[in-house]
């Protein structure tokens, strides 16, 4: 779900991932049409980027609950 909202509403992804001022200054990009193209890409790389985060932090309790 958040894969296609990085593709066509790209600013939304990153409030919903907790990163409000990346939200703005993407939708500040978005606003331009020749800015719409990177502003999704930024959006597909932070998501990237935060499913990572997630799955080191859910194997960092893993090992501590051993």
């Amino acid at each position: 779900m958040r894969l296609i909202l990085a593709i066509f509403l790209p600013f939304v992804v990153f409030f919903t991932i907790g990163r409000p001022i990346s939200g703005i200054v993407c939708l500040i990009l978005q606003l331009t049409l020749i800015g719409w193209f990177p502003a999704a890409l930024w959006a597909v790389y932070a998501l990237s980027q935060y499913a990572t985060e997630e799955k080191i932090k859910a194997a960092k309790l893993n090992k501590e609950m051993e």
